[in-house]
Parts: structure tokens; C-alpha cells; sequence
């Protein structure tokens, strides 16, 4: 591994002022080789990334910090004013993202596991903030799940530019026994397992689809899920599109839509994890939604990406999906909303937690190895 200059454009300040570590190993794809480069290291447990104009990089740790990369050095303090955060299990700092006018209104969205009041466990919670002078001021919290459970909190954040919020909240590990259609999935009297749809101010849009079911959250748009932890919109056709977890086996890629159920977990690809046991009463049923892909066995999905860049031009309008247990990047190629092929890509170089595409056209990875070390932000360089 050496160190090199690499010219790039102005938006990408941080990445051009210093030297990232560039490995000599040319990985082969379909069709663009490419390299994988190191941008910056030091962290502990990344969840994601955002890119600010001007060139920072904001990066969350799930310990409950948010850390600035600026000029390609991670500094060494994180971020004041950032809540308290459940950081246990798969709980912790989640999810940010600027607001599509930030350059504007300064204002950071972010997701955490968010301790109950005077009792064990956490729940999803939805806050933003004014980010001036390398602080959080002015926080606001707009959204907080009503859901209990162990883990799965989803988390991730999407706007619509619309003036709409998108985030996800997982099934919290709920068990799926007996009776698999009174699963709290199933039932839109909570948030387990479901695609929230806000107003940028936290308010509930009058045109939800449960707004005016008796009994029904009116945050809703989409339920059956199990736990999401990719979520992105395409900028051309506006299509919403998610990845979640299956059990072991049936990780999904569903193409979300207003007030479908996407079934978890009556029907799916997964059984029990111990066991191997069936879990769902079969993979289809009519008024449930069928994935557009799903991998058996799993990769653990987490992150997502649809290319837009003029880095990678023959990769643009294709899908790409980090995997944690199967440490990899999958690359989904698309014909309209269907998925036609897929190549995995960065193969065992630790857990992909997030999938970004920078402001200069290449694709970031947020690596979490779990054991502390290996942990790192890199990217994908198109070789020649």
C-alpha cells in the first residue's frame, strides 16, 4: 500500500488535501475495474456517512458520536450536542443526513436508539438539528417509534423533495410464533416493522394512506417489514427502494409503495436461525407484497445506493447493497423495476455498514470489522 495524490473536484475538498491510502490490488467487475481506497481510519463502529458542501465528511459511531472528516484527516473531537443514545446491542448513534437545502438552513437529520424514560430499553427516534462552528444546536425531536424490543431499530433517512422525511423502523426482534398474522409487523397500531412518511417538520402528511384508519399510527406509509437498514430514492423516477434483513435467509430489496404490506412475517425466504425450522406459511400471498430480489443465504443487507455518477458511467442506474455477515457489495443491475443481474464486489474486507455516493462520483463504503480494529471509510476508484 502507498501513498498517492488523486485530482479531484472541488466539491471534494476533503478527499483532495490529503493522501488516502490507495491499494495496488485491481479488482475485476463486468465492467469497471477498479481499486479500493482508503479514506479515513480511526473510527469506532461506523454506521454512516454524509457529505456537507464545502467538502466535510460527517460520520456516525454507534457509541453515540458524530465525528468530522475534514481534509481527508478524521479530528480528533467529536460532535457537542448530540443526544444520549441506547448504545447497546444493535442500538446506538444511526443514521444522518443533511437536509436537501442544508447549504441554507444548516440542518442535520438524524436517527438513535433513544432510552425509555425511567426503564431498560430504547426505541427509534427521529431528531434534527442545526450543525454552525462544528456543533448540534437547536435540537428538535420530530418522530419517536412507539415499539419495544431488543434490538432492529431500521433507522435509515431519505427526503423525497416533496418537503417528505422517509425513515424505517425495524420489527424489534419480535418473535414470530403462533398466530404469525398478529405479529406486531402485521399490525398498524404500532411502529414495528414499518416505513415512516413525516413532513419535514415531524407533522404527519394529510395524504398518508392511514391517516383516516380508526386504531391505525398515521406515520405509516408501508408495513410488513423486518428491519431496513438501506433505504434510497431514485432522483430520475422517484422510486422508493429498501433492503432488509431476513432471518437466516431472505434478505429482501423491495420497492416501496403507498400502504402495501410487504408481509413479515407470513411469507418470506428465511427459516430460524438455530434451528432451521419454516418460520413463514410460504414465500407468496395474495395483498403481501413479493421482494423484487432477495438472497438466500443472506448477506446481512445494510446500506444502499442507486449510481448516478460520471465515475463508473456504465454502473449508473444500477443498485448497489453492502453486506455485513457476507462482507461484500452487491451490484444489482436494473431494466425499469426490475432486477436482471447481480456481482458481488469488495469481498472480505470487513462488514459494509453504508453505501454513499460522494459528491465527486465515487462510491464510499462505511466498514465495521465489530472487533474494533479494520474499522475505516474507503472508496471505489475506477481504474484508467
Amino acid at each position: 500500500m502507498i501513498r498517492t495524490w488523486t485530482a479531484l473536484p472541488t466539491a471534494s475538498l476533503l478527499l483532495a488535501c490529503a493522501a488516502p491510502a490507495i491499494s495496488q490490488t485491481v479488482q475485476r467487475s463486468a465492467h469497471h475495474d477498479y481499486r479500493v481506497v482508503t479514506v479515513a481510519e480511526g473510527f469506532e463502529r461506523p454506521w454512516a456517512i454524509a457529505f456537507l458542501p464545502g467538502g466535510d465528511m460527517l460520520v456516525t459511531e454507534k457509541p453515540g458520536r458524530l465525528r468530522i472528516v475534514r481534509n481527508g484527516q478524521l479530528l480528533p473531537n467529536p460532535v457537542p450536542g448530540v443526544p444520549d443514545v441506547h448504545a447497546r446491542g444493535q442500538g446506538g448513534l444511526l443514521d444522518v443526513v443533511p437536509h436537501p437545502d442544508f447549504a441554507n438552513n444548516r440542518m442535520l437529520y438524524i436517527t438513535y436508539s433513544k432510552p425509555y424514560a425511567g426503564e431498560e430499553g430504547a426505541t427509534t427516534a427521529l431528531i434534527r438539528g442545526r450543525f454552525e462552528n462544528d456543533r448540534l444546536t437547536n435540537v428538535e425531536e420530530l418522530f419517536v417509534a412507539d415499539s419495544r424490543g431488543g434490538g432492529h431499530y431500521g433507522s435509515r433517512i431519505i427526503f423525497d423533495g416533496q418537503g417528505h422525511v422517509f425513515i424505517t423502523v425495524g420489527d424489534r426482534q419480535a418473535p414470530p410464533r403462533g398466530d404469525l398474522e398478529g405479529h406486531p409487523a402485521q399490525d398498524l397500531s404500532n411502529h414495528h416493522g414499518v416505513v415512516i412518511r413525516l413532513n419535514e417538520d415531524g407533522s404527519v402528511p394529510a395524504d398518508n394512506p392511514f391517516v383516516n384508519e380508526p386504531g391505525a399510527k398515521p406515520e405509516i406509509w408501508s408495513y410488513g417489514h423486518r428491519n431496513a437498514q438501506g433505504l434510497a430514492i431514485h432522483p430520475e423516477t422517484g422510486d422508493i427502494w429498501l433492503n432488509e434483513h431476513g432471518p437466516q435467509g431472505g434478505d429482501e430489496l423491495n420497492l416501496v409503495q403507498k400502504g402495501l404490506n410487504y408481509g413479515w412475517p407470513v411469507v418470506g425466504y428465511g427459516v430460524n436461525y438455530r434451528s432451521g425450522s419454516r418460520i413463514h406459511e410460504g414465500t407468496h400471498r395474495e395483498g403481501m407484497e413479493p421482494p423484487a430480489h432477495f438472497w438466500v443465504p443472506s448477506i446481512a443487507t445494510s446500506g444502499l445506493l442507486i449510481y448516478t455518477g460520471d465515475k463508473f458511467p456504465d454502473w449508473r442506474g444500477n443498485l448497489f447493497v453492502g453486506g455485513l455477515s457476507g462482507q461484500q457489495l452487491a451490484r444489482l443491475t436494473m431494466d425499469g423495476q426490475r432486477v436482471m443481474n447481480e456481482e458481488t464486489l469488495v469481498q472480505r474486507m470487513g462488514r459494509i455498514r453504508d453505501v454513499r455516493q460522494g459528491p465527486d462520483g465515487y462510491i464510499y463504503l462505511a466498514i465495521d470489522d465489530r472487533g474494533g480494529s479494520g474499522t475505516a471509510v474507503v472508496r471505489l476508484e475506477p481504474v484508467n
